[in-house]
C-alpha cells in the first residue's frame, strides 16, 4: 500500500506496549512512528501508533521516489447508528449514574484524554485516528425520545461529555449535542454538560431557560492559562483566555458554571493551581474540582513520546512525578485513587487545592439539579392511538 511520498511496510507482530519510557536513557530514545511534521499540523499525537487489539503493525519508510511533505491529515466524520444513546455506570469515583456521548473521537486532540484508548475498539489507532477518524452519532435525539418515554424510566442527571467533548469542532456542522439538548429541554431533564469549548455559548437560548427551572449546570475545563502550552496540549480546542470567557457570559446568564482542573500534570501545569482558580473565581465561578493525570493503556506511550516531542528536558521529571503518584507505575486504575493519585505529591496538590478553595471563598457543596419537573415525551403507541 503506497502513499503519496512514503511506502507503507506491514508486518504482522505480537501486539504489545512500547517500553517504560523512564528505563530508556534519553540520549537512546527514538520514536519511529512519528509523523512528519507537515501532515500533523495543528493536531496533539505525534503518532499513530496501533492499538492494543491489532496483530498487524504499519512501519512508514521513504520510498525514495517524492521529495515533497505529505498532505495535513484531514479530519473525516462517519455518521454512527444508535439504538440507544444513554450509558449507565456504577462508578463510585463519579457523581453521576448516567451519561450520553455524542461523538466517538475529539478533533480538539488533546494529548492527555483518557478517552484516547476507546478507538481501539473501532480498529483504529487511539493517536492521531482518535482526534481525525470521528463518529457522529446519528439519529441521537430520537433515540433519546424513545428512552425517555420508556414507562420504566426515572429521571436523574444526564452528564454529557464525560467522554470526548460534545462541543468539539465538527459540532458546528453535526449539531448532534444541539438536538439532545433540545429533547432535554422540552422534557425539562436535568443535564450536567462538560466542554473545554467556546461553542457553548451557541446553546444559550436553551441553557439559559433551563438554568431558571434548576435542570442545567456546565463545567468548563481548564488546563492552562498558558496559551503555547495549550496549543501543543490541546490543539484544537478553545484558547483559555477564549474558555474563562465563556464562563463570564454563562454566569452572567445565569447558568451554574464550574471549573473543572483537569487534568493536573505533575510538574507541567500543577504551578498554575492558585492561579487559574484565582481567575475564575473573579468571574463568578464558585465550585472547582480536579483531577491528575490518568494514563491508561496506550495513553502511556503518546503522552511519552509528546513530552519527548515537546518538553523534552521535563519529559523524565513529569514521568518520575506522574510514577510517584501512581504507585510506581504510569497509572493506577483502582477505584478511590484513580482521580486523584496517592503518594506525598499527590496529597500535596490536594491540599493546595483545598487550601486556595477555602482562601478564595469557593463552595463547599455542589449545585443539584431538579428531576421532579420531568415531562416524558410522548410514545409512538400514544400518538397513533389520536388518529
Amino acid at each position: 500500500m503506497v502513499e503519496a511520498g512514503h511506502l507503507l511496510k506491514q508486518n504482522v507482530v505480537k501486539t504489545q506496549l512500547a517500553p517504560n519510557w523512564l528505563s530508556v536513557p534519553s540520549d537512546r530514545v527514538a520514536i519511529k512512528d512519528v509523523l512528519p511534521t507537515s501532515e500533523r499540523r495543528g493536531r496533539g499525537a505525534v503518532s499513530n501508533r496501533g492499538g492494543r487489539f491489532e496483530q498487524e503493525a504499519r512501519q512508514r519508510e521513504h520510498d525514495g521516489w517524492h521529495e515533497e511533505e505529505p498532505p495535513p491529515l484531514a479530519t473525516s466524520v462517519t455518521p454512527e447508528k444508535v439504538r440507544t444513546l444513554i450509558t449507565h455506570n456504577d462508578s463510585p469515583d463519579i457523581g453521576f449514574d448516567r451519561s450520553i456521548n455524542p461523538y466517538r473521537g475529539c478533533e480538539h486532540g488533546c494529548i492527555y484524554c483518557f478517552a484516547r484508548p476507546t478507538h481501539a475498539y473501532q480498529g483504529l489507532s487511539p493517536g492521531l485516528d482518535f482526534e481525525t477518524k470521528l463518529f457522529a452519532k446519528a439519529g441521537a435525539a430520537a433515540a433519546l425520545e424513545r428512552e425517555l418515554a420508556a414507562p420504566s424510566y426515572r429521571p436523574k442527571t444526564i452528564a454529557i461529555g464525560t467522554n470526548t467533548d460534545p462541543y468539539q469542532p465538527i459540532e458546528r456542522q453535526q449539531r448532534v449535542t444541539r438536538q439532545i439538548l433540545e429533547v432535554l429541554a422540552r422534557t425539562n431533564h436535568p443535564v450536567a454538560l462538560v466542554t473545554k469549548s467556546a461553542l457553548v455559548l451557541r446553546d444559550l437560548d436553551l441553557l439559559a431557560p433551563m438554568a431558571q427551572k434548576g435542570l442545567v449546570k456546565i463545567a468548563i475545563s481548564v488546563t492552562t492559562l498558558d496559551a503555547g502550552l495549550a496549543r501543543k496540549m490541546e490543539p484544537r480546542a478553545s484558547t483559555p483566555e477564549r474558555r474563562l470567557e465563556a464562563m463570564r457570559l454563562l454566569s452572567e446568564a445565569g447558568v451554574p458554571v464550574s471549573l473543572l482542573l483537569a487534568p493536573i500534570i505533575p510538574g507541567l501545569n500543577d504551578s498554575e493551581i492558585e492561579t487559574i482558580l484565582t481567575r475564575v473565581h473573579a468571574l463568578g465561578v464558585r465550585e472547582a474540582g480536579y483531577v491528575m493525570l490518568r494514563l491508561p493503556l496506550e495513553l502511556r506511550d503518546l503522552f511519552s513520546e509528546w513530552l519527548m516531542e515537546h518538553a523534552p528536558a521535563k519529559a523524565r521529571h513529569v514521568l518520575s512525578l506522574v510514577q510517584s503518584v501512581r504507585g510506581g507505575k504510569l497509572y493506577d486504575a483502582t477505584f478511590g485513587k484513580r482521580m486523584t493519585g496517592t503518594g506525598p505529591y499527590a496529597w500535596m496538590v490536594g491540599r493546595r487545592f483545598e487550601i486556595a478553595l477555602a482562601k478564595l471563598g469557593f463552595s463547599k457543596s455542589r449545585k443539584r439539579l431538579r428531576s421532579d419537573l420531568f415531562q416524558p415525551p410522548m410514545r409512538e403507541s400514544a400518538q397513533l392511538c389520536l388518529f
